[in-house]
Formats: C-alpha cells, structure tokens, sequence
C-alpha cells in the first residue's frame, strides 16, 4: 500500500512487522504543498516527525 492511499490519521508502518512495538508505529499528518510530502509522525513521540513522498510503501496490516 503506498501512504497516498490512507486517510490522515491512520496507523502504518514502513516495515512489515504483525505485532510492532508503540516506537515503530507512525500516523498520517497533513499534506504540506510546498514539498509535496506528508507529514508523519512516531505514535509513541509526536515530536518525531518524518516526511514522505505520496509513493512510499508503507504496511497497515497488523494488530496493534
């Protein structure tokens, strides 16, 4: 699934991993225009915010 496809809010993770730890979970921000990228950010340290390309590959099957 590429991170374009979730909606802002949502859980992913950049690797496929069933049961990840709160450190390797990260959630959807806003969509900045400048840089064409989205701002993520770590669930467990909302200071921790990472940007991605629209086409990054990201996983949301696993139970948390």
């Amino acid at each position: 699934m590429k991170i374009k496809d979730i909606k802002k809010g949502d859980y992913f993770t950049l690797k496929e991993i069933l049961d990840p730890k709160e450190s390797q979970v990260y959630v959807k921000g806003d969509y900045d225009k400048a840089s064409k990228t989205y701002s993520c950010f770590k669930f467990s340290d909302i200071n921790s915010e990472r940007f991605f390309k629209g086409d990054k590959e990201i996983y949301t099957g696993f139970t948390f």
